[in-house]
């Protein structure tokens, strides 16, 4: 199985991280693509060196497509590439997942209507054409959202269990202490 995660300036650390290692403890190849600097720092003064510029990666051969959120995800609106991205993951029916003010992502690309969704709760009004869901991680046909730094964990893992199997996800959260 195989991951791609953009990362562009301003990214939320514990989602980004969480996501990588997480999907990367559960032996999911998981390539990070730079939506510009190669280095981008996040939210929080910490950077991340990304494997290949977007515009590099295979991006038909993932099977799924997982943006973190953060002050970042204004870039990945605005990226054309990486609306592209998405919007042919999902086509294809690839997983495509979204945490904390990402799922705004699906929603501009018009991935989110008629479905459960949620976001972090600042970025509920611009979810308009989903079933907005309070709930912590929200999965939906080939779409996982989830709420926020402090969902990570649990958003990881619903990602691992689509795309490696329960046992890996329950394998994981057991190996890490995570009780969910």
């Amino acid at each position: 199985m195989r991951a791609l995660v953009p990362l562009a300036e301003g990214f939320e650390e514990i989602e980004a991280v969480t996501i990588i290692d997480v999907l990367r403890r559960a032996g999911i190849d998981v390539t990070v693509a730079a939506v510009g600097d190669m280095r981008p720092t996040g939210s929080h003064g910490i950077s991340i060196e990304c494997d290949a510029p977007l515009a590099a990666c295979d991006r038909e051969e993932m099977d799924a497509v997982v943006l973190p959120g953060g002050p970042g995800t204004r870039r990945l609106l605005e990226s054309l590439e990486v609306r592209a991205v998405v919007m042919r993951a999902a086509a294809r029916g690839a997983l495509v997942a979204a945490v904390c003010a990402a799922p705004t992502v699906l929603e501009a690309c018009g991935l989110l209507k008629g479905k459960r969704a949620t976001s972090h709760p600042d970025h509920a009004p611009e979810m308009k054409s989903c079933i907005y869901v309070e709930e912590a991680v929200v999965e939906d046909g080939n779409i996982i959202t989830s709420r926020g730094a402090g969902t990570s964990i649990e958003f990881a893992a619903a990602v691992v269990k689509r795309l490696a199997g329960e046992n890996a996800a329950r394998d994981i959260l057991a190996r890490i202490q995570y009780r969910c």
